[in-house]
Formats: C-alpha cells, structure tokens, sequence
C-alpha cells in the first residue's frame, strides 16, 4: 500500500504552476504516471531528434521517405494564400518537405510546448523561407482553443507528422482530431503520420536503442522535474522500459524504480517500492482502416493514404462544421 507524507521544504508548489501539478497528480495516482507532452523542453526535444536518427527508429525514416515522394501531390491540396498549422511541431523538418512542394502556403504556424525550441527553429525558418510568414505559438496543441490573429483571414490546413496520434488514448485521439477539425474550419485539409501496426521484435528495437537515447529521453522526464521544480530524483535509482503490449497495439514506455525509496517535490514526498514504475508514455499503432474508421467517427473522410508497410501519411478533409 502507498503512503504518502508532507515535509518542509525549501521550494513548495505554486498551485498555479501547471507542470508541478499535472506532476504532483500522476505521481500521487495509483499507478503511477506521468503525461507524455513534458518530454519536450529544451533538452528533450534535443534527445528526441537524436532519436529520429537512430538506425533502429524506423518511424522518421519511413515517414521522411513518404514526405518526401508525396509532396508534390501533398502540397497540391491546400487551398491558395492558406496558412499550414503544424501541432506540435519540434524542428519542423517534416515540414520543410511539404512547404517546398506547397507554392499556395503564405503562412507557416509551428505550435509546440517548449518555447526555447520552437524559438530557435522559426528563427532558421525565417532565413531559409523569407517568402513565408512565420508565426510560431507556444502553447500545448491539445488544449489550443484559438489560432493567431495573423491568419484569421486565410483559409488553414493541418499537419500533424510523427505518429504523434499514437500517444493519445483512442478517445483522446478522437477528440484532439474533432478540436482541430474546429480550429481548421469546414473543408480544411489535414496531413497525419500513423505508425503502423508491425512485428513486435521490430518495435521493440524502436524503443530500446543500442546507444541507449531513448533512455535518456525518457530519464531527462525526472532530470526536468529536478531542474525546474527543485525535487531529488536520483535518476541512477530508475531505469527505462518499454515494451510492446499486444492485447492493446501500442509500446508503453515506464521508468522502474530499482529499490524502495522516496521523492520530494517542494512539499510532497512520494513513496517508490522495488520495481514500481512510472508510465510515461503509450504509442498506439494503427492499420490503414482502422484509422481511417476512428478520423470517420471524428468528422474527418479521408482522402488519401500512402504507405511503406511500415508507417503511413493520411490526408483528410473536414465534413463537418
């Protein structure tokens, strides 16, 4: 049974910091976990993009590849002088492939959640796309309830690379593709990368690279915690998981506790047992049809799907206000 207990500390939790209290909540939940979309400071997004480069991670290869055949018949799809809103949008290289082959896009919206990173990048946008308006929004694109000012006047479409879907529940999928179909208008047009469902040894391999990066990406989760809310992770004390779960298609990445101990975070301590482990993230893998079913019952027709056998692009258009 968890116990929990309050200690006097140095840096106690400002109720209105939401990091600290979507943190204090999964670490305080039985079990355990901790939500996906804080991998992303400045430091995780680093990782993450070493990550893309592994020879055993096949999704951005493959997607890359896909991008990068289709553009042409992708970029034709948006409507002209549109602006292409990409959620959650890390470097943007995917992107780049797109608006190359996208002659009607006037605008490009990056939105993602850590702000250092996405500065960064739309400073490199804006001197390799002068022609472009760059606006980048900080902000977390599950929970966005309007788009910038600049393109009000335009006609939007979507981009959302990376399997990202994948991390989200399927309810949570649903209602983050219904809350976009609402931010895009009636007929827009949004680009999806899906993980495909595959060998269980391949996607193993995926989330448990020889060097170890993905490791550290998922550690770099607790060294934030320490780094921006004051708390004493050890993080020699846990070790990275991931494994895939066949009865629900997806890999579930946890970190493990290696011996009984306890956290502090400002004035909360958490209690670990031997071997409990934090869930970080889920990866969800889908076939053609299937997500295709789920984008229908979201508001979405599809139009298009391309594929590698290993991951695929879908188009979709939105058929309902």
């Amino acid at each position: 049974m968890r116990s929990r207990s309050v200690v006097r500390a140095p840096r106690p939790i400002e109720p209105a910091n939401e990091f600290a209290a979507d943190v204090v909540a999964g670490l305080t939940a039985k079990p355990k976990y901790l939500p996906p979309k804080y991998f992303y400071d400045l430091a995780g997004s680093g990782l993450f993009d070493r990550i893309t480069q592994l020879p055993e991670y096949y999704p951005t290869r493959s997607e890359l590849g896909l991008l990068t055949k289709h553009a042409p018949e992708i970029g034709s799809l948006f409507p002209p002088a549109s602006a292409l809103v990409e959620f959650g949008s890390g470097s943007s290289r995917k992107a780049r492939i797109v608006l190359r082959a996208a002659a009607s896009v006037e605008a490009y919206v990056p939105v993602d959640i850590s702000g250092d990173f996405l500065q960064q990048d739309a400073a490199r946008l804006r001197r390799d796309f002068p022609h472009l308006a760059i606006v980048p929004v900080v902000a977390d694109f599950t929970t966005l309830t309007a788009l910038p000012a600049e393109i009000a006047a335009k006609p939007r479409s979507g981009f959302f690379p990376g399997s990202t879907v994948g991390n989200f529940e399927p309810h949570e999928a649903c209602a983050f593709l219904r809350r976009a179909g609402t931010l895009l208008g009636a007929g827009a047009v949004l680009i999806v990368g899906v993980d495909l469902e595959k060998s269980p040894d391949i996607l193993y391999r995926a989330y448990n690279d020889a060097e170890g990066v993905t490791a550290k990406f998922n550690l770099n989760l607790l060294a934030r915690i320490n780094r921006e809310l004051g708390a004493n992770f050890d993080l020699a004390a846990f070790e990275h998981h991931a494994f895939y779960n066949t009865e629900r298609h997806r890999i579930e990445m946890h970190l493990a506790s290696t011996r009984r101990q306890k956290v502090r975070i400002g004035e909360v301590t958490i209690d670990f047992r031997a071997g409990e482990t934090i869930h970080t993230e889920n990866s969800y893998k889908y076939s053609i049809e299937s997500f295709q079913a789920m984008a229908r019952g979201s508001g979405w027709s599809p139009l298009k799907a391309w594929t590698d056998d290993l991951f695929s692009v879908h188009a979709l258009r939105m058929t309902t206000a």
